[in-house]
């Protein structure tokens, strides 16, 4: 097995963060150890990496897994992690690559890491959602504002199209803190480590039709949902029963899975 030349590493890895592209390596070493511990990568398993950047992560995980496949959109950065024979380099756009490929060249399930650019998160969030029943688990790195709503319960003010979507197919958990000055450059908003494991046997039910639901009843969260799902339903000649004198921050995600499988 090939290993890790930590200092030839140090020495190549010299990289101008591009505001563009959203990098902010990360360089606190004990929140790496703290990652890794929560990810608990395994020899042999199969991980992809969003982002890789310097590779502050990519190397404590390599040397664990053996083998690592990264997608990285920065040329330069794409080209100096090439030199690692232990890396399968995707110099990708991430929301081009089909991760499902991936899995399917592997023939197993997917662990997915990675500190994703803050500016497509969601995107990147939902893209993924589609491939769910090919992967193992995934842990990303957030602003943690982003993963309070992920996780966040009904009735409370963070809890909103994304909690609904994703709490469908994931149970989520927020596992990690970190702090600006984890940081190079230190982004301005305090950031986090989610864990998401797809549910084994999630809901049946209409994926599209799911997702126009909820982000009907979301579009005016402020009103009750007669304004706004009521007239969807209506639209749908929808013949159940749903109390719409709620506002969508009030229904849990289990009634909005109910009321797709019946619209």
């Amino acid at each position: 097995m090939h290993t890790w030349n930590t200092a030839s590493h140090r020495n190549r890895m010299k990289h101008i963060p591009r505001k563009r592209f959203g990098q902010h390596f990360l360089t606190d070493k004990s929140i790496i150890a703290d990652i890794v511990q929560a990810i608990a990568p395994q020899a042999g398993q199969v991980m992809v990496e969003i982002g890789p950047g310097l590779a502050a992560l990519t190397q404590p995980l390599v040397e664990r897994l053996g083998h690592l496949t990264v997608i990285e959109l920065d040329r330069d950065l794409a080209a100096q992690l090439r030199a690692h024979p232990q890396l399968t380099v995707v110099e990708s756009d991430v929301l081009r690559v089909d991760f499902r490929q991936l899995a399917g060249s592997a023939g197993c399930k997917l662990r997915v890491v990675g500190n994703l650019p803050y500016n497509i998160s969601t995107p990147i969030l939902f893209q993924l959602l589609d491939v769910a029943d090919v992967v193992e688990d995934q842990h990303f790195m957030l602003q943690k504002e982003v993963i309070d709503r992920m996780v966040a319960k009904s009735s409370t003010s963070d809890y909103g199209r994304l909690s609904v979507m994703l709490q469908w197919r994931y149970a989520m958990e927020n596992v990690l803190f970190v702090p600006p000055a984890s940081f190079d450059p230190p982004p301005r908003v305090d950031s986090a480590i989610v864990r998401m494991v797809p549910r084994a046997a999630p809901e049946t039910l209409d994926v599209k039709l799911f997702s126009e639901l909820v982000r009907v009843a979301f579009s005016q969260r402020r009103k009750l949902l007669r304004h706004s799902l009521g007239k969807w339903l209506e639209q749908r000649e929808f013949g159940g029963v749903f109390n719409l004198q709620r506002r969508a921050e009030e229904v849990p995600v289990n009634e909005y899975i109910a009321l797709a499988q019946q619209a």
